[in-house]
């Protein structure tokens, strides 16, 4: 099926029935305490769950029941700094650009950056809209200007791209290397195509959906955003984000098809934070795909998923959004732990899965 397909199946909701899962729950819809009971199991379980920080938890179903927990004095109100959990809504607003004409995923910089300072001999010229979105365009040398707050957006983008001119034989489209420098290029393409500064962009984003009312982009400054892991947030404002986007109310079935498929499945995978870890902490050892701003999820060393049906964008303190396609549910884990600490937002949407399965079936 492909992804268009499925998003449409799941639309068209799901009927009554029983499910039954791991949490040892079987759950009806002529049990009314079952999904009580559920939630309870959840509760139960993230209150053990292993953070050194305080966290919040929200899921949703088809329906729009919600599940909330809340550890220590953190709620959904509490601003969040993103790291890359803002790449999925950067990849968003950029798609929503291609979609409303302003950019085409096969712009490259030079056709919309008149400064642009790779030549047209070297590999990297033939980088792509779409290769920045998917982490493939052949940028690997990410500038120290990425987190300097007094650095103009656009001179920072301009020395990301002489770091990585003549970068050997680095080919766009040829494999997949995490960085922070694709989506800066792919924000300032937008930039200078709107003739509009980021934050513009954003608040141009914002009245049109209504979304994001609490959140901005901000680090390391409100002049040098960065796209890829520079908002901060509320668990509440990405809730609302994702339920948009899995409402259809963001993108079109195409656009939404582009965003959903898996651009990595035939190149090699040069650097995974997932399956090597980031920041001096473990990676989960597993081999994830990417899609443009998002991860397609796969608990295996080796892919053996179907790709857009589970997808996330996981952030390296440890906060979580994810977005289950093929059981209807979707969810956020919001903290604030060290940097590296990925994989702990991952365990503790993990410790409860199970239970919200069976919860989000009911």
């Amino acid at each position: 099926m492909t992804t268009v397909a499925l998003l449409s199946a799941l639309a068209a909701g799901c009927g009554g029935g029983s499910s039954s899962s791991e949490s040892g729950v079987s759950c009806s819809v002529s049990q009314p305490g079952a999904l009580q009971e559920l939630e309870a199991q959840m509760g139960t379980a993230l209150s053990q769950a292993s953070s050194e920080v305080d966290f919040s938890f929200a899921v949703e179903r088809r329906d729009g029941r919600r599940f909330t927990f809340n550890r220590g004095s953190s709620t959904l109100n509490t601003s969040y700094e993103s790291k890359s959990a803002s790449k999925l809504v950067s990849a968003v607003i950029l798609m929503r650009l291609v979609e409303q004409g302003s950019l085409a995923l096969l712009d490259r910089p030079q056709d919309r950056i008149v400064t642009w300072p790779i030549a047209s001999d070297d590999p990297l010229s033939g980088m792509t809209l779409a290769h920045l979105l998917s982490l493939t365009s052949g940028l690997t040398r990410d500038h120290a200007c990425l987190d300097d707050g007094g650095e103009d957006f656009e001179d920072c983008v301009l020395s990301i791209a002489s770091a990585n001119a003549g970068n050997g034989g680095n080919v766009p489209g040829q494999a997949f290397f995490y960085a922070s420098s694709h989506l800066q290029v792919a924000g300032l393409m937008a930039v200078r195509a709107r003739g509009l500064s980021w934050q513009a962009i954003f608040a141009e984003f914002k009245s049109q959906t209504g979304l994001f009312p609490a959140s901005r982009y901000d680090s390391p400054s409100l002049s040098n955003p960065t796209l890829a892991g520079g908002m901060h947030f509320t668990g509440e404002d990405y809730m609302a984000f994702l339920k948009a986007l899995k409402g259809g109310l963001l993108l079109n079935a195409a656009s939404m098809g582009q965003l959903l498929a898996d651009r990595t499945a035939a190149i090699p995978m040069d650097y995974s934070p997932i399956l090597s870890g980031i920041g001096g902490g473990p990676g989960l050892g597993e081999d994830w795909h990417y899609g443009f701003g998002l991860w397609h999820e796969c608990q295996s060393a080796t892919f053996n998923c179907v790709a857009g049906t589970r997808v996330s964008s996981p952030g390296a303190l440890g906060t979580y959004p994810f977005w289950d396609i093929s059981k209807g549910y979707s969810g956020i884990v919001v903290r604030a732990g060290a940097f590296g600490t990925t994989n702990t937002g991952i365990e503790i949407e993990r410790s409860v899965r199970a239970a919200m399965e069976a919860w989000a079936a009911c």
